[in-house]
This record gives C-alpha cells, structure tokens and sequence, in this order.
C-alpha cells in the first residue's frame, strides 16, 4: 500500500462520517431546549455541509471517488446520540448530555483531520493540506463553543440540584417533626387511656365482732 492510497482510505472514512453528521444534526437540533445550543449546532450543520463539499474537492484533485466505505466510528457515536435524545431528560440536564455527545464527535473529526493533514503534507499536496486545515478549524471552533456551552449547562444544573437537595432536606425534616409530634400526642393518649383504666383497689372493711 502506497502513502497515497493510505491518505485516500482515510479521506473516506472523514466523507461517510460527515454524511451521517448531515444526516444526524437535524435531529439534535430539534432536541436542544437550550436555544443557544440548538442555533451553535445548526451553523455546524451547514458547516458540515461545507466539510463534505470541501472533501468531495479533495477526491477530485486526487483523482478518486469518495465513496466506497462506511465509517463506523461515527455510526457509533450518532447511536448515542440517538440514545441522548430518546432519554428525553429535562433541561438543563438534556442539553448537558447533547453537548456530551456533540463534543464526542468533535474530537473523533478533530483527530481525523489532524491524521490526513499530517499525510497529505507528507505527500507535499499543499493545496489539499489548505483545503483540510480549513475544516480543521472550524471543527475546532465548534468544539470550544461547546465547551463553553456545557460551563454554563453544568453551573445551571448544578444550581437546580443544590435545589433540589435543600427541598429534599426541608420534606425530611417536616416528616421528622411530624413524627416526632404523632408520638408524643400517641404517648399522651396512651398514658390518659392507662391513667383512666387502672382500677381502684377496694378498701378493707372493719372486722364485725364476733
């Protein structure tokens, strides 16, 4: 096997990737209850749409036909994308695990891109190494808006859990008093009910003479 035709391989495998994600953000974007969230990840989609433009160039000035095999990896990560949105968690616990799983698929591209830059550069394909170095940054950019969409996410979910769990302590301590009440008034009854049923002894009578 040739540089080149290693170079081609992997050309292909981003390609199948790229059309599922075209295929795939749809959905997600559908699923985002964050409206800043949903908005990031359809610019990324039409992005997408340019990556695969963008590689579909690369196949022609290569002489070769972009088809031809399936990458799985992405198929494995849109499969849990799909899981993410079948879920149906609430906000903002929902959005945290969409951008979880859109993080994923960022760094699987980012590394990808990273690999085929690195051999086109080897086989001095300059215009191609521009043309991937291009996607490469707007895959990169789009990994740091996630990353700074999850901070916010994360602060907010934990702000509604810190919530959540001081509720949780106040109908625990409610139930404790409570409790604590029922007893005491079921102590009170109890020693009244005793109080009123012990029977009085009888009294010694005097001896008749005899």
């Amino acid at each position: 096997m040739s540089l080149k035709e290693v170079l081609v391989d992997e050309l292909k495998d981003l390609y199948s990737a790229e059309s599922q994600l075209v295929k795939a953000l749809p959905k997600i974007v559908k699923a985002c209850e964050d409206e800043e969230l949903g908005e990031s990840i359809n610019q990324h989609l039409e992005e997408t749409k340019g990556h695969v433009e963008r590689l579909q160039r690369v196949f022609e000035q290569l002489g070769e036909k972009p088809t031809g095999k399936h990458c799985k990896g992405m198929e494995g990560l849109v499969e849990e994308g799909k899981e993410v949105i079948e879920e149906g968690e609430e906000a903002p616990f929902g959005d945290l695990m969409i951008t979880g799983a859109a993080s994923r698929v960022e760094h699987y591209e980012i590394a990808g891109y990273t690999s085929v830059i690195e051999i086109a550069r080897g086989l001095g394909e300059d215009e191609i190494v521009d043309l991937l170095t291009e996607t490469l940054e707007e895959e990169q950019a789009a990994n740091e808006k996630l990353a700074e969409k999850a901070k916010e996410l994360i602060a907010e979910a934990a702000g509604q859990s810190e919530d959540e769990a001081e509720l949780e302590d106040e109908d625990v301590e409610a139930v404790s008093e409570e409790g604590e009440a029922g007893e005491a008034s079921m102590t009170r009854k109890q020693t009244q009910h005793t109080s009123k049923a012990a029977p009085k002894k009888p009294s010694r009578g005097k001896s008749r003479a005899a």
